[in-house]
């Protein structure tokens, strides 16, 4: 069993700052030291709660998936502090990255949760009533699945992408009409199953492209197999779209905030446990914590 599997996380990110700290200039300040333990130690938790392995063992790869999922927590002074805690560690302990290279730096999408809200069936029907074709398909599917703009650029069907091994609640995706699995590449390149309507599905085949197209956005590149809006593009447009149509705009990412209060709705019906119900909705969105699917549902 490899070192610190089993040791608290307090005691994982003790040790490591006492490393670092051995190495003069590693860190600037006793307020500085002070944040960075605090910060290992909230990532020290995660590895633990999902058999992540310990902290010395982090790789990029995981270290990246954590700072996207706790940009979903935190506001972007904590999320700053996280990285270069990590990145601090990664470059003078575990020599996971050299002294040039550097963690991705992720924005935190709290504000953009906390200020997006639903839209009810007849007010996604406006919208799309205002949108080309393209468009209204990938508000159909962001609205039927749950998916982030971004995400649309990453569709597969799941025969092509398996999804990343990760907890599963035995009824996700339970009570929900018939559908296909595809899988999408979401924050941190965490890599999950979503079920889009028969309808939905048919339509988006037809989009195929016989090669896959190369597709940049906030300058990250996508290899999309399908022929649709996406990302910062579609996120304006839809904007756009919904000022027309409803004199409003809560976002692309309040079709998220919608699929949270949909699903919540149909699964308590059936399911008695609100956790359950919580659990439930945050695996099939992609975040895997309970406490963000409860912002989801103001």
């Amino acid at each position: 069993m490899a070192r610190g599997h089993f040791a608290k996380a307090e005691k994982q990110a003790a040790s490591v700052m006492k490393e670092m700290q051995g190495q003069g200039n590693a860190i600037e300040s006793v307020g500085t030291a002070r944040n960075y333990e605090q910060a290992l130690k909230s990532c020290a938790e995660y590895l633990k709660e999902y058999k992540l392995g310990s902290l010395r063992e982090i790789t990029p790869n995981i270290a990246t998936q954590y700072l996207h999922i706790r940009s979903t927590e935190v506001s972007q002074k904590t999320l700053n502090m996280d990285r270069q805690a990590l990145q601090s560690m990664m470059q003078n302990v575990t020599h996971q990255l050299s002294p040039s290279q550097s963690l991705e730096i992720v924005k935190s999408e709290r504000e953009t949760i906390e200020k997006s809200r639903a839209y009810s069936n007849e007010q996604v029907q406006r919208i799309i009533s205002h949108q080309s074709d393209k468009h209204a398909l990938t508000t159909q599917i962001c609205h039927q699945a749950g998916l982030r703009a971004h995400e649309m650029f990453t569709l597969r069907p799941v025969d092509e992408q398996k999804a990343s091994p990760r907890e599963a609640h035995p009824q996700k995706f339970s009570h929900l009409a018939e559908s296909k699995t595809y899988t999408v590449n979401g924050k941190g390149g965490l890599i999950r199953e979503v079920k889009i309507p028969i309808e939905l599905a048919e339509k988006l085949e037809a989009r195929r492209f016989q090669e896959p197209q190369k597709v940049t956005d906030r300058g990250v590149f996508y290899t999309s197999h399908y022929d649709v809006a996406g990302g910062l593009n579609f996120s304006s447009a839809f904007s756009k779209a919904s000022q027309r149509g409803l004199g409003f705009s809560h976002g692309a990412h309040g079709l998220r905030h919608s699929y949270a209060q949909d699903r919540f709705e149909k699964l308590s019906w059936n399911i008695k446990e609100r956790d359950d119900v919580l659990k439930i909705v945050s695996q099939e969105l992609g975040h895997f914590r309970p406490e963000i699917t409860e912002v989801y549902l103001r």
